[in-house]
């Protein structure tokens, strides 16, 4: 499969049965969602995935999900508050009980943010409410638009109010504290509003003084970060549509252009996007995903995402494996359309650092496309050359070769990009060679076929991709 698939991994999941069923099903990255559960338990899944993946000869990634500074309602009286179109009711940042009058909300600033006629939505804009008056200290009078059900600790959106919260929150700190103790390939994070909160994350990592850095994933989830998508895109790593949060506070029609003109971007800037949130809800509870989930995934495929992320389908679903399973037959089945897939982005900056590199690696794609060849091979010791080569979606096989293993399971995220390990590369005699029967011995070439071979030379130096040549293997 060329389109990766990650999983969320939870109560349903966390046995070693089952991760191991959902790596030999498919999965590529697993997600660790740090709103949920201790460090104790983290730790013991991140250990469980490393063990799995050495047993196997696997390398499933593992990605980090920072909570973000979600809002959210208090704890109630009673088990719930029912609402009637126009009742009101008071929000307050003071910790207490909830009751039909007043709910305490965890954010300390809203009553300052807020301003009358905005709207707050709850429970993923189940119910929604009118901003009708605000004392600026830690109270706001709300009207509530259509009534419902109102439940404890319910998220809160406000699509109209400038947040003013961080982009991490004192448990984000230590979390972060926590992960960077531990082999984590991707850190996601959450409520992304713009390109300093990337930068600040990247410093705090770079503060850690680790040897392997984990990449960071821009969530896109709030209207701020649509806005400024293409400075976000420059800065992050990866990019996730997170489409729960995003369909709250922005219109929903609005996002599915959205998602195509988000994974069009991050191709054209080299950056892997993940598509979340509700792909196959459905399977939480039934053993088959809906006709409209199933179209949700072709059409995330058809769009060129490189990875669809399962969440609740995988982490507390009745069905984890085969959810994997189904979205694989239905991934596979519309990759054969090969010809949508192919991308062409020419490096137009001829002044970039990267300018000889990316002309490089542009022609590798349009080389093997031409000559209808059927692998391209580079070595890769950044996994710069993975990434520009999986943006352009070539129609031949990416082999990329790495004597990192941190990097091979960091890579895994990638569309269309199978990642080797290997310590022979920092040998530079007859590398090629040792590279090319390898494959032929696990059958993924063969006599004759015409392979695209992506150099840096001299081999031996780490250095940008500067030859690409046609071969008969």
């Amino acid at each position: 499969m060329k389109t990766k698939i990650t999983a969320t991994l939870g109560p349903a999941s966390s046995s070693p049965g089952v991760i191991r069923q959902l790596i030999q099903s498919g999965v590529d990255v697993f997600r660790l969602n740090f709103s949920h559960g201790t460090h104790e338990e983290h730790a013991e899944t991140i250990a469980l995935i490393h063990r799995i993946n050495k047993e196997q000869n696997t390398s499933a990634a593992i990605m980090a999900d920072l909570q973000g500074p979600k809002i959210r309602l208090g704890s109630f009286e009673d088990e719930s508050v029912t609402l009637k179109p126009n009742d009101r009711i008071v929000f307050t940042s003071r910790l207490l009980t909830g009751k039909k009058e007043i709910v305490s909300i965890s954010y300390p600033s809203f009553a300052a943010d807020v301003k009358p006629g905005e709207t707050v939505l709850v429970d993923d804009g189940k119910i929604a409410f009118r901003v009708i008056h605000t004392d600026n200290h830690e109270e706001v009078l709300m009207e509530c638009i259509n009534g419902g059900v109102l439940f404890p600790r319910k998220g809160v959106n406000l699509p109209d109010t400038s947040i003013s919260l961080p982009s991490l929150t004192e448990k984000d700190h230590n979390d972060l504290n926590f992960i960077l103790l531990h082999e984590i390939h991707w850190i996601a994070l959450s409520f992304v509003r713009s390109a300093a909160d990337i930068r600040y994350l990247r410093q705090l990592i770079n503060k850690g003084r680790i040897e392997n850095k984990p990449r960071i994933v821009a969530k896109i989830e709030k209207p701020q970060a649509v806005q400024v998508i293409d400075q976000i895109i420059l800065e992050t790593d990866a990019v996730m549509i997170a489409r729960g949060d995003l369909g709250v506070e922005m219109p929903m029609q609005t996002v599915p252009m959205i998602q195509k003109r988000i994974i069009n971007a991050c191709q054209k800037a080299g950056r892997p996007v993940i598509v979340a949130t509700q792909m196959m809800e459905g399977m939480i509870d039934n053993i088959r995903p809906t006709r409209a989930e199933v179209n949700d995934v072709a059409n995330s495929v058809l769009d060129g995402a490189d990875s669809l992320m399962l969440s609740g389908e995988t982490s507390v679903g009745k069905f984890p494996v085969k959810t994997v399973e189904i979205m694989q037959a239905i991934m596979s089945e519309i990759e054969q359309d090969e010809a949508r897939f192919y991308r062409q982005y020419p490096p137009e900056n001829i002044i970039h650092p990267r300018y000889i590199s990316d002309s490089v690696l542009y022609n590798a794609c349009e080389m093997a496309r031409q000559t209808q060849s059927e692998a391209i091979i580079v070595i890769s010791h950044s996994g710069y050359s993975a990434l520009r080569l999986s943006a352009h979606r070539p129609k031949a096989n990416v082999f990329v070769f790495t004597s990192d293993r941190f990097l091979q399971a960091q890579l895994s995220l990638l569309w269309g990009v199978r990642v080797f390990f290997d310590e022979s590369l920092n040998d530079p005699g007859h590398y090629y060679e040792k590279l090319k029967s390898r494959l032929l011995s696990e059958k993924l070439i063969r006599p004759g076929m015409l392979l695209v071979n992506v150099l840096s030379l001299p081999v031996w130096e780490k250095g940008y991709s500067n030859t690409v040549r046609l071969s008969i293997c």
